[in-house]
This record gives C-alpha cells, structure tokens and sequence, in this order.
C-alpha cells in the first residue's frame, strides 16, 4: 500500500508510527502546559507567546499543510459500509487488529486497508481515550482510502489544541489532572524542537529514517 500512500500524502506519517511516539517527559508536559493561555490558544513562556503551527506539523510528521477542508456530514460515501466486512463489535486496538488482518500472501483488501487506517488514526494519531477504534473514523478512513486530498494536518493541529485546552482545564481541578489522551505525542516533540539547544537535548541514536519527528524521537529526556 506504499504507492497509494505516498499518492494521498500519508507514507511518512505512516512510517513515524513505528518509533515509539509514547515515550513522554512527564516534567516537560506537565511543566509546559502551566504556561498554556486558553485565552490567547499560546505558550505564555519569558521569551514570549509560543504556539504550534501547521509548518510545525508539516516539519514534524511530513504532512502537507494544503489539501481540502474534512466535513464528515457532507462526505459522500463511495463505499457504503454495510459493502464492507468490518466487525464493529470488537474495539478495542488487539481485537480490532486481530478481527481484521488478511492472510499472509495475499493481496490487500479494501476492509482490510480502511480497517488499518481506522486503527491507525485511532491508536497512533489521535489517540482516542477510549483506547478503542471508534465509528465515526470510518468517513475519514475512507476519504484516506479513495486517496482524497484531506488536509490531515489541519485536523491534526486542531486535535493538539483541544489536548491542551483539555490539559490545561484539568490541571486546576480539585482532584488534579486526570488521564489525558489526544496526540500528546505531538506535544511532546514539538517541545523537543523548540528546547533542543535550551535544554541540551542530544542523542547518539541516528535514526534511519529521514523525518524531523523520527529524529525528535529520539530526543526525549527519558530516552537520551
């Protein structure tokens, strides 16, 4: 499926999902999100506002900052679902895999690619909560499918912001911050980028793949 990947924008961003992007710095997040405005959507640090912006996702994941604007209502759905033999009983990440991977030698199917896709947009880029590969990824999954020009990364910029809002929000409740989700992974190397010479960060682990957010990797305080 790497053709049709690299037709939809998408092959890179793929490829960042095999580094471990849930390797975090508790302190650097926790930190960083103190300074976060929800009023100005900014870092409010010393040196000044500071704020993520899709030429920082472009850098980071290899995503285009251009492509059409996703609405999910007004989609028209080319491959109906009822056309396809997805499970929907089984959610969660294993069993979704295990319900949906085709035999070994033989060629991709279309339930089986938008079922990747749902997946790999669940567990890899947004990161649900739930820890389950909902319903409503189908639409998208298939746009991705159809290699439509969806511009993911304004999707996920606007996910970001609503992980920090979310963060930000429940660092002052009663009971302290909860189980947070969404891409903190994004958070994560953009932090790395933006203190790399602040802070030091080095690593003497040269990733193989040639991508910003392969080498950010690799920069995580827990991992140098």
């Amino acid at each position: 499926m790497s053709s049709s990947w690299v037709e939809t924008g998408i092959f890179e961003f793929i490829q960042l999902a095999k580094f471990d992007l849930h390797l975090f710095d508790p302190q650097m997040l926790l930190s960083a999100i103190i300074f976060w405005n929800r009023e100005t959507r900014a870092f409010e640090f010393p040196c000044g506002f500071v704020f993520p912006t899709l030429l920082d996702i472009a850098a980071i994941t290899g995503l285009t900052p251009l492509g059409d604007r996703f609405y999910p209502d007004i989609f028209e759905e080319e491959i109906s679902i009822k056309e396809l033999s997805i499970t929907w009983d089984k959610k969660t990440y294993l069993a979704f895999i295990n319900a949906h991977v085709g035999q070994p030698g033989t060629p991709v199917s279309p339930s089986e690619h938008i079922a990747f896709l749902m997946y790999w947009l669940s567990a890899c880029v947004f990161c649900t909560p739930s820890l389950q590969v909902p319903k409503y990824y189908f639409t998208l999954a298939q746009a991705l499918h159809l290699k439509k020009k969806v511009c993911l990364s304004k999707l996920l910029l606007a996910s970001l912001y609503t992980c920090l809002e979310e963060a930000s929000e429940s660092l002052f409740r009663e009971n302290g911050p909860q189980n947070l989700s969404r891409p903190l992974w994004l958070l994560q190397l953009w932090l790395n980028a933006i203190f790399e010479k602040k802070l030091s960060l080095t690593s003497t682990f040269t990733p193989t793949f040639e991508l910003e957010g392969a080498r950010l990797t690799t920069l995580t305080l827990e991992n140098v």
